[in-house]
């Protein structure tokens, strides 16, 4: 089954297009975590397209001479050549150029696509392959019909393969394949409401994940069957991502799980991710949280949002099933290694409530800055949804929307989040009211007051201007 990725296959048909019009090659190199369905988008287009076309994967580890003898028995099984004759039966000695020379003398008239997979493993055998691709796109490659995509998982490699000082530079379109949105994850999993958006939290979006999910089954089911299932998917996913990204258990990886551990603020992470000699340096640790959070793109960091600038920043795992799996998953996971899966469901249940009521905050500020492109809020000008809280997170107000971020010039709305068994009653509201008060810039006049629940509300119409359920959350991404 193939869900969603409209958009993405919409901006891919169109670069085919492209090539046909033109008689001419483009390059698209597309990074997204492990998972993600990037191979899955590219062959469904490589099937929706009737072109003829040449899939090739890169093995990790392969020297060179294996990976163009791979790369030439592809070739020579595909449907790309105009002649197989002319094809060589050994793989040229000079290593990928000569190989990607060859591909360029073998393709035919007319349009076509070729993918090369993994990139980033094929630069760990040539240091040179780059410059080689490089030399070889703009002699040939770029002169044919051809769509060469190039895709990998390692988000910091890929980025660097057409960073302005690589000599790919300016040669390729970049396409950021992120997880399934909500309404797409909804479609996959068959569920609907609050049923879609755990299924969303548990797997991150993920299809490689979500393919696996019984269609209407809901979380706690799905969750009691994988427990018995040390092999699962959800806990192979997330380890395989933390085997690549952190070969070693040195600092970085401390400095993640901590987080992940809900160690959000500088301090407590410092404290958290340290050993004997006490809590990790400024010094050390504050390059390590750029490195995290731009580079490998594992962590987000959020700030106030307010009309001051506001401090302390907060610190999350952007992938919501690898923060799972680090706050939850990996003891649920040693406990069925150990042959115990009803005592790891059980740990799951007794602490799923309390995560999933701060893992859902991130998704529902997203799912608003949608509703407000959708034009089904009352605050067409709120172009961010954030949140803020001052140094003692005292008070902590879950939604801010407004024209900007970091700072503001107007607040457009404050909000809750109450993801319990229980109604958002006039407790909650006068907390959320003398809340507001204090976050730089509300008006009671002017900024307006929203509630998302997933149990309703017991409140009168007009105590707040607008009340969502996890309906209203989901049905945001529906466009």
């Amino acid at each position: 089954m193939f869900v969603g990725r409209r958009t993405e296959l919409s901006l891919l048909t169109k670069r085919i297009d492209h090539v046909t019009r033109t008689g001419t090659g483009l390059a698209v190199a597309i990074r997204g975590r492990r998972q993600v369905g990037k191979s899955r988008l590219v062959q469904e287009l490589c099937d929706r397209s009737g072109l003829p076309y040449l899939y090739f994967t890169a093995v990790k580890g392969a020297s060179v001479t294996e990976a163009t003898t791979q790369f030439l028995a592809g070739l020579t099984e595909s449907d790309l050549p105009n002649d197989h004759a002319l094809l060589p039966e050994t793989p040229p000695a000079g290593g990928w150029g000569d190989m990607l020379r060859v591909l360029a003398g073998a393709l035919p008239d007319r349009p076509c696509i070729v993918v090369l997979d993994e990139v980033p493993w094929l630069t760990e055998q040539d240091d040179t392959f780059d410059g080689q691709l490089q030399v070889v796109w703009d002699r040939l490659l770029s002169r044919r019909p051809i769509l060469l995509m190039l895709l990998g998982s390692d988000l910091h490699m890929m980025q660097r393969l057409t960073a302005y000082d690589r000599p790919f530079y300016g040669r390729a379109d970049n396409l950021v394949l992120g997880p399934l949105n909500l309404a797409e994850t909804a479609v996959a999993a068959g569920l609907t409401g609050s049923d879609a958006i755990d299924a969303h939290l548990i797997t991150g979006g993920l299809p490689g994940i979500l393919l696996r999910w019984p269609s209407g089954t809901s979380a706690d089911d799905y969750l009691r069957s994988e427990c018995a299932d040390q092999a699962s998917l959800l806990f192979a996913v997330p380890e395989q991502s933390l085997a690549s990204e952190f070969p070693n258990p040195d600092v970085a990886r401390r400095v993640l799980e901590a987080v992940g551990g809900d160690a959000r603020t500088f301090a407590n992470i410092a404290s958290t991710a340290g050993g004997r000699d006490g809590a990790v340096s400024s010094g050390t640790l504050s390059p390590l949280l750029r490195q995290l959070s731009d580079d490998k793109q594992v962590l987000t960091t959020d700030q106030p949002l307010s009309t001051t600038s506001g401090k302390p920043a907060l610190y999350r795992v952007a992938d919501s099933n690898l923060r799972l799996y680090l706050a939850i998953l990996r003891e649920v996971h040693n406990l069925t290694r150990r042959g115990r899966p009803d005592a790891g469901f059980t740990l799951f249940q007794n602490r799923w409530t309390s995560w999933r009521g701060r893992a859902v905050e991130p998704l529902i500020r997203t799912s608003l800055e949608e509703a407000v492109i959708n034009g089904s809020l009352p605050w067409p000008e709120a172009q961010v949804v954030g949140g803020w809280w001052n140094r003692q997170f005292n008070p902590e107000i879950d939604l801010v929307g407004a024209d900007r971020a970091p700072i503001a010039s107007r607040l457009h709305f404050c909000g809750s989040v109450k993801w319990l068994g229980v109604p958002f009653d006039t407790h909650d509201l006068r907390r959320l009211q003398d809340g507001a008060r204090q976050v730089p810039g509300f008006d009671s006049a002017h900024t307006g007051l929203i509630a998302v629940t997933r149990s309703g509300a017991s409140l009168s119409p007009e105590a707040v201007d607008v009340v969502w359920n996890p309906d209203n959350v989901v049905e945001a991404w529906q466009r």
